[in-house]
């Protein structure tokens, strides 16, 4: 017999001022489990989180927490200011028989001292606070609000590897796919109030949706013809067998009532970029850039050729450069050395998705107004903003809300908005994926894929620049940047690795052996434990190991083309194959050629 849940939530209602948002939505979460919770903006999924840490009272149902068991919720605006440090704040999260030392441990693994004053961090310093403190408990139950926000590649990647590793069952928003995917063993969907369950990954929620979504479309015809054949017996059946049978003229008023009170499907936001007219083939070229501050290269000697048509990520850890480097080929920074050409009738719209743009007092209607009427002025276009609203899933009640008072995926839909009003033909995006719903998320890559323009995206979305990129600028590390056709996983293969650099580790077995065998001059020989073949394989594995990195590195300078991807997709695809090949086997010499060392110095 399976043990009975950890955590149990049933027919849970809620209303937020006086509109229902939870109508009977349940949650179950047993031991081990790695659940993701998934829904539209505004569905209720952060309330629904909230229920489950018993953080928020619902208008009725039933909450029951196993007794003696421990919970941990990560917040998405997490408050510090009770306490003197970040290390207070992250250590007061611990229980006895916690370890003492975790929590200093994950603040420096996410970039943090433990000493920083919590009233002078930035809002993702605090995230990385908060989800230091969820984690260092090790909790029965981690509930987790979208973890990966103000995360770089590096440390989401890090949170994936740490996650797995936990016993703790997991309850997970976020908004990348790629961490969904990764993670997940079981989905529930927030969809008009209820939640249903599949156990299944994130990876089969999208068929799985669109299932239900026909299913219904399909009982919603079907229960249009009932009431239509009801509706013919009513007006042309007998007068004297009508008044007789009240039953059918009974079910009829009930089939009238299930088609009117049956609510559908949400609408998806209207994403159209307003296009002018077209720039010159050429974009930007950089010449050899570089910039330096305080003594410290942020890019160093970096070329590269941006045409029309190009949608260019740029991807790195937090502190490598990226908006450095993004200002330097918009030509919003001068490099200390090199140039900078920007091409023909460039028109450029920045979508700044740290909205630090937005003024948090003002109305919605006058973001997307600027202020002056009701009108939103689209290239040489007009629109009401009550209509414009509309296309980007706004209420008209909505108007005159303040910013400030919206949901994070609010924001971002009105920074979408005020943004694609303005014409364009070079888009400059920074993480437009924040906060976002999948659905959105959907209608900005086909918007990017129309898009007739040139774009700039700075993005840790593995899965949104597989998508929509049509090659990746990556920090090298020490300022160097490289460029590499096609999106995320395509530069995994190219490069061999993702972006925390780790050519350090893998050259330390040439080291090591150079620095044995200068010591064994001085050293009396002892007998060695290998074998014949193992001595034979200790002396010629490094050579080897060369050789292959000499192949690597001419696979590597034929893929450094950034037009290959276009010119011949087939040899493209070669040649990666060939690179993961050659990678997997250097490495696999590499992890023999240590155990021989350490089994001979044994």
């Amino acid at each position: 017999m399976a043990p009975p849940p950890l955590l149990t939530l049933r027919d849970v209602h809620l209303t937020f001022g006086g509109t229902p948002l939870l109508t009977g939505a349940e949650l179950s979460v047993s031991e081990g489990e790695r659940i993701c919770l998934v829904g539209r903006n505004g569905s209720g999924k952060s309330t629904l989180l909230k229920i489950a840490a018993g953080m928020i009272e619902m208008d009725t149902g039933e909450r029951f927490f196993q007794p003696g068991r421990t919970i941990r919720y990560l917040p998405q605006d997490p408050d510090l200011s009770p306490y003197a440090s970040v290390l207070d704040y992250v250590n007061e999260g611990l229980t006895e028989g916690d370890d003492p030392y975790r929590g200093a441990y994950l603040l420096e693994v996410l970039g943090l001292t433990g000493k920083e004053d919590p009233k002078a961090l930035s809002g993702g310093e605090a995230r990385r606070a908060a989800l230091a403190r969820t984690l260092a408990p090790e909790p029965d139950i981690l509930l987790l609000d979208e973890p990966t926000n103000h995360l770089d590649l590096p440390a989401i990647e890090w949170l994936e590897d740490e996650l797995k590793s936990l016993k703790s069952a997991i309850v997970l928003i976020s908004h990348d796919r790629r961490f969904l995917e990764n993670l997940s063993r079981a989905t529930v969907w927030i969809d008009r109030g209820k939640a249903r369950r599949m156990e299944r990954g994130f990876g089969h929620f999208e068929s799985w949706r669109d299932e239900i979504f026909e299913q219904e479309e399909a009982d919603q015809h079907k229960l249009a013809q009932k009431i239509k054949r009801e509706e013919h017996w009513m007006t042309y059946g007998v007068t004297a067998r009508r008044k007789r049978n009240m039953r059918r003229v009974r079910e009829l008023a009930d089939l009238r009532k299930q088609k009117r009170e049956h609510r559908g499907p949400q609408g998806t936001a209207k994403l159209a970029a307003t296009e002018t007219d077209a720039s010159g083939k050429l974009v930007i070229e950089a010449k050899d850039i570089s910039k330096t501050y305080g003594g410290r290269d942020i890019v160093k000697g970096f070329s590269s050729r941006i045409q029309r048509g190009d949608r260019i990520g740029l991807v790195g850890p937090n502190g490598a450069g990226k908006t450095t480097l993004l200002k330097m080929l918009t030509g919003e920074l001068v490099p200390d050395t090199g140039s900078t050409r920007l091409g023909t009738n460039l028109e450029m719209v920045t979508l700044d998705q740290k909205r630090e743009n937005l003024d948090l007092n003002d109305t919605l209607s006058s973001v997307l107004t600027g202020g002056s009427g009701d009108l939103v002025h689209i290239g040489d276009e007009s629109k009401h903003v009550m209509s414009y609203m509309k296309d980007f899933l706004f209420a008209p009640e909505q108007a005159r809300t303040p910013v400030g008072v919206l949901s994070g995926g609010e924001r971002a839909r009105a920074m979408l908005a005020r943004a694609l009003a303005n014409r364009s033909n070079l888009m400059v995006l920074d993480e437009p994926t924040n906060d976002l719903d999948l659905e959105t998320l959907d209608l900005l890559q086909e918007l990017l894929a129309d898009y007739q323009g040139t774009a700039l995206i700075v993005s840790h979305d593995r899965d949104f620049l597989d998508r929509v990129a049509t090659s990746v600028i990556v920090s090298e590390g020490k300022g160097f940047w490289r460029e590499y056709a096609g999106g995320y996983t395509d530069m995994l293969a190219q490069r061999g690795e993702g972006v925390t650099a780790r050519k350090v580790e893998k050259s330390a077995p040439k080291k090591e052996k150079a620095s044995a065998s200068t010591l064994s001059d001085d050293k009396p020989k002892k007998k060695s434990k290998l074998s014949f073949t193992q001595q034979h394989l200790l002396k010629t594995l490094p050579e080897d190991i060369e050789k292959l990195e000499a192949k690597l590195e001419a696979l590597q300078a034929e893929m450094n083309d950034p037009q290959l991807y276009a010119k011949n997709p087939d040899k493209f695809a070669k040649l990666s194959a060939q690179i993961t090949d050659l990678t997997t086997q250097k490495d696999a010499m590499e992890e023999q050629w240590l155990e021989l060392e350490m089994l001979n110095e044994g």
